[in-house]
């Protein structure tokens, strides 16, 4: 049984569709005005891992994540510069161009993060039409009014406003994260269409003036128009955005369509960074590409999966490193178990580990997505594999059983190990066991595969620490006429005795 922490309700509870066996999330997606940095990878990675995870349940899954490229304006505020108007002017070409280059640079990002593509990635550029009506709607209703040709939502009328954060309309001071506007009834009206001024390159005609929509307009109107008029599942985004967007989102949506708009908000929590948000606006960012020009993606995804996606992450060399070193296990592992699988060997004592680890491994994801819960089951597994090999007593068929819960867990996790582990730029990426081995002059050719093995599950327990395991593993490869030399880095020598 899931459980999610659900935002709206400040406590888990246990997940139930709409649709049986279907589920629809909307994700608020970055605006895109510069690279995306490891803040958003954090999010990102997380709402993935709750699709793939949705998946191995067996749901289908409906994922819309829009681009902001029009709305969002410097600051947050309601008036003053787009933010990629702005980024426009700084690189000297069209915003949409500027859009269109970010959201490709995004895209790049997510798939070097294996994070799955969106069934849809709506832009706000594209529902014009779709906004206007939807606020002229909302006008009907009357809930939205229009001043000097703005409109503008009166939270006074909508009586659950601030329901998600928890804020209260009383307790809000006035100009706090919404500017002073005398055209407002309320200071806390938020606005659906500002007009644009002369020099306001993103505009189009709408029945009130030449102007665009506001930043939380988009996502109501595209998650209706591409999950239906209608509640959907699961609403996901930074936690914080929980006040002003996401209430303002809740309080348009459920304005027009007299209901609940999601039923489960699936928040995460920040990057920080020296104990500030990491954020394009302090400037304390950390492009996701610079950061795998150091780190490959599966280490940075592995750094994120460490910590549960409601938690505060510190970004840090050491988080990062322990990470790299936590992913080289992982495919020592893997590439030490697709050795045993292929040979064929015979078990004295069999072993039905995996009953019991995926039980642990689904009760951990199941406790809203316990991802360093579900990591410690596997790191478990790894311990009590590399011990029973070592001890001979890991017969071929168990290897691949292991490898096919592997395989399917993995689907969840999303560490796309094959893919990377060919790259060797630098410390933090695998260097599989090829170049590992040293045979010095004069030694035979005929070094048997089974001796290797024996050599290279050495330098794991090595790894490990495990100095007992490790003097056992040079006593029987010396009962088979070989010594074993041990070199810098891991490698090692090895020659007939």
């Amino acid at each position: 049984m899931l459980t999610l922490y659900n935002t709206l309700a400040k406590a888990k509870q246990e997940f139930k569709p709409i649709n049986p066996g279907k589920v629809g999330i909307y994700v608020c997606g970055p605006t895109v005005y510069d690279y995306c940095h490891l803040g958003h990878a954090r999010g990102y990675v997380s709402a993935d891992v709750l699709r793939k995870y949705l998946k191995y349940l067996g749901y289908e899954v409906r994922h819309i994540m829009n681009y902001t490229d029009v709305g969002h304006l410097v600051n947050d505020t309601e008036t003053g510069e787009d933010k990629i108007q702005k980024k426009a002017k700084v690189e000297k070409i069209d915003p949409i161009e500027i859009a269109n280059k970010y959201i490709k640079l995004c895209k790049k990002d997510f798939d070097d993060l294996n994070i799955e593509p969106a069934t849809s990635n709506p832009r706000p550029t594209q529902y014009i039409a779709q906004i206007i009506k939807f606020n002229e709607d909302l006008i009907k209703k009357g809930f939205a009014y229009e001043v000097n040709g703005s409109v503008y939502f009166s939270v006074d009328k909508f009586l659950e406003y601030g329901k998600l954060s928890g804020k209260k309309k009383d307790d809000l001071i006035s100009g706090s994260r919404v500017e002073i506007n005398l055209d407002k009834k309320n200071h806390l009206d938020f606005a659906l269409w500002i007009k644009a001024d002369k020099e306001h390159i993103l505009k189009w005609p709408s029945p009130w003036s030449l102007g665009y929509p506001g930043w939380h307009i988009e996502c109501s109107v595209m998650s209706s128009e591409l999950l239906g008029q209608d509640t959907f599942d699961i609403h996901g985004g930074g936690n914080e955005n929980a006040f002003p967007h996401n209430e303002n989102e809740i309080a348009q949506s459920e304005a027009y369509l007299g209901k609940k708009m999601a039923n489960y908000w699936f928040l995460w929590n920040m990057v920080m960074v020296d104990g500030q948000k990491m954020s394009k606006s302090l400037g304390n960012f950390t492009t996701i590409r610079d950061a795998l020009k150091k780190y490959h993606p599966a280490i940075i995804r592995l750094w994120i999966l460490s910590s549960h996606y409601r938690s505060i992450v510190n970004y840090n060399e050491k988080s990062l490193n322990q990470a790299a070193t936590n992913f080289k296990k992982i495919v020592g592992w893997k590439d030490k178990l697709k050795n045993l699988a292929e040979e064929k060997t015979e078990s004295s004592s069999e072993t039905d580990l995996l009953h019991v680890y995926q039980k642990r491994f689904e009760e951990a994801m199941n406790d809203d997505l316990n991802t360093p819960l579900a990591l410690s089951v596997l790191y478990e597994l790894i311990t009590e594999t590399n011990k029973l090999i070592v001890e001979n007593k890991l017969s071929a068929e168990t290897a691949k059983n292991i490898l096919s819960f592997w395989e399917k867990t993995n689907k969840v996790m999303g560490l796309d190990v094959k893919k990377y582990t060919i790259k060797e730029k630098n410390k933090n990426i695998y260097k599989p066991k090829s170049g590992r081995l040293s045979v010095e002059k004069g030694t035979s050719k005929d070094i048997v595969k089974s001796i290797i093995k024996l050599a290279e599950e050495r330098v794991a327990v090595r790894e490990n620490k495990d100095f007992k395991a490790s003097d056992d593993l040079r006593d029987r490869i010396e009962k088979l006429g070989y010594a074993i030399e041990d070199l810098k880095d891991n490698k090692y020598s090895i020659r007939k005795k």
